[in-house]
């Protein structure tokens, strides 16, 4: 069998989660259009006759590194290439861009053979147009194979899948057979959460969000959740709560009913929200809201 793990790595919103989720065949990564939605590192497991691949999506790599956050998800990103098998890396546009360089400075330390998946090929019209950017590509860095991909659309998938599989090394299951991530419950339930909260949400609140699971109690028939959303100012904290409530209201809902839908039992969300100055740069806080990878 072919077994090992796999790194999907990029540019914030280069589409490495909603990859790992077609891959796996089920949802496993919070997603949306706004940058930094990637906060931690996940494994995605999908088992097939061939093997097991050990997809591991991480936070985009990017140039700014002004935050505490910021250093953070580039840390947890470049930890993650490091053991692993084969990388893949994601991009979403036809043109280099400043964390294009970035990326590629990590992957001249790779040990291990690398994919260039071009996602969003759906969006071009013009095939032609990718010609140039593929001859850049391949003079840049000697990939193993190059893919056009569109995750959204499932497009191409399968051919991205046989060449992952074609790279891996044999070897017997590192996980069994039925398991589809490494992750627990209360994390699921603390990312979900904070999808809605992005999905409904202006631009500025979504990065000084933080959701702290407090309490997690499974029942014989239920499972009660207390959750804190953290965010950053008095103002944003208006924001996320609505007016009469009606923003959270509606982010709890949400986030109940997908809960329910994933962890298929019933479930009592509590939600607070609080106010922690400036957590998103101080490390400490960082570290004792879950941010310790």
């Amino acid at each position: 069998m072919k077994v090992g793990y796999i790194a999907l790595v990029g540019r914030p919103n280069a589409g490495k989660s909603t990859l790992l989720n077609h891959l796996v065949g089920q949802k496993i990564c919070i997603t949306s259009r706004r940058p930094q939605t990637t906060r931690h590192r996940i494994h995605g497991i999908k088992t097939t006759p061939a093997g097991q691949a050990i997809f591991v999506d991480t936070p985009g790599i990017h140039a700014e590194q002004k935050k505490a956050m910021n250093r953070y998800l580039n840390k947890t990103a470049s930890s993650a290439l490091a053991g692993v098998d084969v990388i893949v890396w994601v991009v979403d546009s036809w043109k280099w861009h400043e964390e294009n360089e970035v990326v590629l400075a990590q992957l001249r330390n790779a040990n291990c053979p690398v994919i260039l998946a071009i996602n969003k090929i759906d969006q071009c019209e013009d095939k032609e147009a990718l010609l140039p950017f593929l001859d850049s590509a391949s003079k840049r860095f000697g990939f193993a194979a190059i893919v056009p991909i569109s995750a959204l659309k499932n497009i191409n998938l399968d051919r991205l899948e046989e060449t992952i599989m074609g790279l891996l090394p044999e070897g017997g299951l590192i996980f069994p057979e039925d398991q589809v991530t490494d992750r627990t419950e209360r994390f699921f339930a603390a990312e979900i959460i904070r999808e809605k909260l992005i999905r409904s949400l202006g631009q500025e609140v979504p990065h000084a969000i933080a959701v702290q699971v407090e309490s997690y109690k499974e029942e014989e028939k239920l499972t009660r959740i207390h959750a804190i959303i953290w965010v950053e100012r008095e103002g944003q904290k208006a924001i996320v709560i609505g007016k009469e409530g009606e923003v959270l209201k509606k982010v709890g809902q949400r986030a109940r009913e997908e809960m329910e839908k994933m962890f298929e039992r019933k479930v009592y969300l509590n939600l607070w929200v609080k106010v922690k100055k400036g957590w998103s740069d101080n490390e400490g806080v960082m570290q004792s809201l879950g941010y310790n990878e």
